[in-house]
């Protein structure tokens, strides 16, 4: 009788391996960074020009969910939503995730239908068709090492939420260095008390082992977009900013999967 040999599965490791197999960064740097370039000169050049005709800004958010969800294909990730039902639609809210990689931004764009504006690193402005879209369709820059430049963004995002835009902002103020999430900073909760809209937790997986900080190469996998329920503002004051803040966090760490463990107390926001 002849043994029965099972065939041996050759499924992908669910986590990044370290270092990463020399086909994931062949196939980065010869296809998918060259594609991704094309992609975002294409849709940035596209995006400028109907600045010029439409005022609104649809159009523009339009082609920045089809650069979007192409950044998301041209990874070889797979985009999976959950708690749709939660988004406000075009109602004024702040929508807040923790910050994992550069490809947050292209994830959000891909999860969220509607226009939103984004407060965003000033650094990004000076990049080629990336800041340019940026400037024209009115995102807002942030440089939270100059406090008084912080403050004008602010009071600007603060501008946006009164005229019925929703906005969309990483608390963390950074990129998490190791997958974590780390102690936000109050200018969510500030801002949807000042406005007294509702704060949205949104929580992002899989898409720091899709590209890390201080790495260039894709390693595909399964990225999740998973919407909490709004935290509702009303009747708040700025009394309540630090305790709206680390109910925010945890809310997002909730919607991670990754609960508290025994003794472990919620992190101070930083100021």
């Amino acid at each position: 009788m002849k043994p029965n040999l099972k065939k041996r599965s050759r499924q992908r490791p669910q986590q990044r391996p370290d270092p990463l197999p020399r086909l994931y960064r062949w196939r980065t740097n010869l296809i998918q960074t060259p594609l991704l370039s094309l992609i975002t000169a294409a849709c940035g050049s596209i995006s400028l020009l109907l600045s010029l005709l439409d005022g609104k800004g649809n159009a523009q958010h339009s082609i920045a969910r089809i650069w979007a969800r192409a950044c998301v294909w041209v990874s070889g990730s797979k985009l999976k939503i959950i708690g749709e039902e939660n988004l406000l639609g075009r109602r004024a809210a702040v929508y807040v995730s923790n910050h994992t990689s550069y490809m947050d931004v292209p994830v959000i764009f891909a999860a969220v239908p509607f226009q939103f504006r984004i407060l965003a690193w000033k650094a990004l402005w000076p990049i080629p068709f990336i800041g340019w879209y940026l400037n024209r369709s009115g995102q807002l820059p942030i440089d939270t090492r100059n406090p008084r430049a912080s403050v004008s963004s602010m009071a600007a995002a603060a501008k946006v939420l009164r005229s019925g835009m929703p906005l969309f902002l990483f608390p963390e103020g950074r990129r998490t260095l190791d997958g974590k999430l780390q102690p936000f900073q109050p200018g969510a909760a500030y801002l949807a008390i000042r406005a007294q809209v509702p704060l949205v937790p949104i929580a992002l997986s899989g898409v720091y082992g899709l590209l890390p900080i201080h790495t260039h190469h894709f390693f595909p996998g399964e990225l999740t977009v998973n919407i909490g329920q709004p935290i509702e503002t009303a009747g708040m004051t700025m009394q309540q900013v630090d305790e709206l803040t680390a109910r925010l966090w945890e809310a997002i760490e909730g919607l991670l999967g990754q609960p508290l463990p025994a003794g472990k107390q919620v992190p101070m926001p930083v100021s």
